[in-house]
């Protein structure tokens, strides 16, 4: 196992027990993060959203697979079970992994799942006539956008 497996089953360890800390270390000081509910987010507003997720999963598993790591980049699938916060409502989500590194540290992840089966899920009934629309996918961005805004003020190792 190479250097940047490592570190993406350290990262995928750490989350399983939410342990946002860990996770935070596996992080360079120039990070980036993107998936479809928190597009474009730089290092403290990644570290701060993995600590606001941790903190607020309920129901929570993980589980990983696919590891595969080279000198700059690396994947993974990873599914999460949880029961989304604002309904209560049961979620499988389903992610595809990807990686680039820089000095053994992760410093572009990208998260991809398809938004509508997560929405039908998350969402319920709205999931499933909106979900499919760039409508819904703002809407659920500028609401997780606002949380972590919220949790950033109230957590000010955070702020920038």
């Amino acid at each position: 196992m190479n250097q940047n497996s490592a570190i993406i089953i350290k990262f995928y360890e750490a989350f399983r027990k939410r342990d946002w800390k860990t996770m935070h270390a596996c992080y360079h000081s120039q990070a980036r993060f993107t998936d479809p509910a928190f597009p474009g987010l730089n290092s403290q507003e990644t570290k701060a959203m993995w600590h606001m997720l941790c903190e607020n999963a309920r129901d929570f598993s993980l589980e990983y697979t696919d590891v595969s790591a080279l000198a700059n980049k690396g994947s993974c699938q990873w599914q999460a079970r949880y029961s989304f916060s604002r309904t209560g409502r049961k979620v499988h989500n389903i992610i595809q992994a990807q990686f680039e590194f820089k000095d053994g540290l992760i410093i572009h992840h990208t998260d991809a799942f398809d938004f509508w089966r997560w929405s039908c899920q998350a969402l319920g009934p709205t999931g499933i006539v909106l979900g499919w629309t760039p409508f819904l996918q703002r809407k659920v961005q500028s609401t997780a956008r606002k949380s972590l805004t919220k949790f950033i003020g109230q957590n000010q190792q955070y702020a920038i």
